[in-house]
């Protein structure tokens, strides 16, 4: 009968872990380059191992070790890449992407060490010394992983391909690059990702759409339709320990008085 307290501890934990992923979701509905989480999860093992040709139980016979181990177990959390909607700005720094691949950002951490990270954000500005930059302050690199420094006081034109131009002389090329499994990026903070051992780069085919913003893509309505169920799952495994616990203490306070 505890068994049946444990299946409905580790549902209730298993629901919380999709809460906490999602409530993350809706708190970066506006974040511009988000991109969206989900879990999975996973049944529970019938047996933890097999115990083969002990001399003890016999050669031919195969004997289980371990416990079995009810409930639900918490899997792997996910990253949905699906492009988000378009927001026009006008302003010739913001910059989306059409299509696969990520810009390339030089980032550096609190201790001073810069490294390459990958980001779908395009909210960029130029500096007082004319660097082009993330909103956190980050160097946007260009093919040649450059920084890409521009004149302030000329006009800016940005082509699909990522070539930027002034006074029709070509200045810079932002760097788009994609990857070949997108399972080898690991998330860093919000709309940042970078890359672990084994992935492989190659170059992205997004186009870059000038005064264009990528949104989120986040469906409110979706994920608080998800919450609901999210809900009323996490109650369902409550009120079975509820019901447990009243028939535990039953049995402790009458059946057992009874003998």
């Amino acid at each position: 009968m505890l068994k049946g307290l444990y299946i409905a501890y580790t549902g209730m934990m298993n629901e919380q872990n999709r809460m906490d992923i999602l409530t993350n979701n809706l708190a970066n509905a506006s974040t511009v380059g988000y991109k969206k989480e989900g879990s999975t999860s996973e049944a529970f093992h019938d047996v933890l191992t097999l115990k083969i040709r002990d001399a003890s139980i016999g050669s031919r016979l195969i004997q289980r070790v371990g416990s079995n181990n009810p409930g639900v177990k918490i899997g792997e959390n996910y990253t949905d890449y699906t492009q988000g909607s378009f927001r026009v700005t006008g302003n010739t720094y913001d910059l989306a992407l059409a299509g696969q691949g990520f810009f390339a950002v030089e980032f550096t951490n609190k201790a001073g060490q810069t490294s390459t990270m990958y980001t779908r954000a395009g909210q960029f500005t130029l500096d007082k010394n004319g660097y082009l930059r993330t909103e956190d302050g980050d160097f946007v690199l260009d093919t040649q992983n450059r920084h890409i420094r521009l004149n302030p006081l000329l006009d800016t034109k940005i082509a699909d391909d990522g070539t930027i131009t002034q006074n029709n002389a070509t200045v810079a090329r932002i760097q788009v690059t994609d990857f070949e499994d997108y399972d080898y990026l690991e998330k860093y903070g919000e709309t940042y990702y970078r890359p672990v051992e084994g992935a492989v780069t190659r170059p992205g085919a997004a186009e870059i759409k000038s005064g264009y913003l990528e949104m989120s893509n986040v469906q409110v309505v979706s994920e608080m339709v998800n919450m609901i169920n999210i809900t009323r799952a996490y109650e369902t495994n409550q009120k079975i320990i509820q019901t447990y616990d009243t028939t535990l203490e039953t049995a402790v306070t009458q059946i057992g008085r009874l003998g």
